[in-house]
């Protein structure tokens, strides 16, 4: 049964649910999610001898919102998991993470290999930094039409989702799905009228997919009783993060590693991408098999195919154990 508490945190209060017993293994969320994005993991990860914990990250539904936007940078994030392990009683974990969450999780193994046995990332794959500045690089790309130079904006997505965040997160969630119509165009789904905003152009779903309940829908919205301005945060430091890794340019990640994506998801679309992760196997050189491909899988990898993923996650969290 997964139970609820709060822990103090590399100076913050994060709320984890936690399940089961055995060697810990960390779920990062993404956006715009929660904990309970990972509600079908707990079961079948804490029934094959494991540990579970799913915090509302930073800027997230129960867990505190710094109101400094330089509050929300890859440091926090990452210093975040380091000190939720430790304020667990363990000294090393097994991280993983989808969307936002998997560049959290590949972080974290980069920076702190001692802590980490092993990361696995869904959707996202490991964040390998590039030339120029991520919100720059984009805004030359799309005249700043790209929804990450949107949501840089100050208040302005805040306000846009806040109007109705039940029918904004219906939009977006179904939007991005396998059933959706982004379809893997990111450019038609990603790429935003600025005066007319980026639901604009998201329909309204009659119906939930099968994979999705409207009491899901119901626990999400809740979580978005703060406002979305924590979690959009995350996106205005992207440069400032692109910055502060500097030191680590070039250099790879090197826990045993796993990734996993759906053909329809949008992010694998981005430019240069596809490439990355035809390179993977080269880039991680502990990549314990090659990239995971779900058919018709759209962005949320773990929400839309629960059995094909949690199977994964058996395989290589069990492998690990040893």
């Amino acid at each position: 049964m997964v139970e609820h508490r709060t822990v103090d945190v590399n100076g913050i209060r994060l709320h984890i649910a936690e399940e089961g017993e055995g060697p810990l293994v960390v779920l990062l969320h993404g956006f715009p999610e929660s904990w309970h994005s990972w509600r079908h993991q707990f079961g079948p990860l804490a029934a094959a001898g494991f540990r579970v914990v799913a915090p509302d990250q930073r800027g997230y539904g129960a867990s505190d919102h710094p109101q400094d936007v330089s509050a929300y940078s890859i440091l926090h994030l990452t210093g975040d998991v380091v000190g939720l392990i430790h304020a667990l009683g363990e000294e090393r974990a097994f991280v993983v993470g989808h969307d936002w969450g998997a560049p959290v999780a590949w972080h974290t193994a980069l920076f702190r290999p001692d802590v980490v046995r092993g990361v696995a990332g869904l959707s996202v794959p490991p964040p390998f930094r590039g030339e120029r500045p991520p919100l720059q690089a984009m805004r030359e790309r799309f005249g700043g039409h790209f929804y990450w130079n949107y949501f840089d904006q100050p208040g302005v997505a805040d306000a846009e989702f806040g109007k109705d965040p039940r029918s904004a997160l219906r939009r977006l969630l179904v939007g991005a799905s396998g059933d959706g119509a982004g379809g893997g165009c990111y450019e038609q789904a990603l790429v935003t009228d600025l005066e007319r905003g980026w639901l604009a152009d998201m329909p309204e779903p009659d119906e939930l997919p099968a994979w999705l309940t409207e009491e899901d829908l119901d626990e999400l919205t809740a979580s978005y009783a703060n406002g979305f301005t924590g979690a959009l945060n995350w996106y205005r430091n992207l440069d400032r993060n692109w910055e502060l890794t500097a030191p680590w340019h070039g250099a790879g990640v090197t826990p045993p590693a796993l990734y996993m994506y759906g053909d329809r998801d949008l992010v694998p679309a981005f430019p240069g991408t596809a490439e990355r992760i035809g390179r993977l196997p080269e880039l991680m050189p502990n990549l314990v098999r090659d990239p995971i491909l779900l058919p018709g899988c759209g962005h949320w990898t773990q929400q839309e195919r629960p059995e094909e993923v949690n199977a994964a996650l058996v395989d290589f969290l069990t492998e690990l154990r040893g």
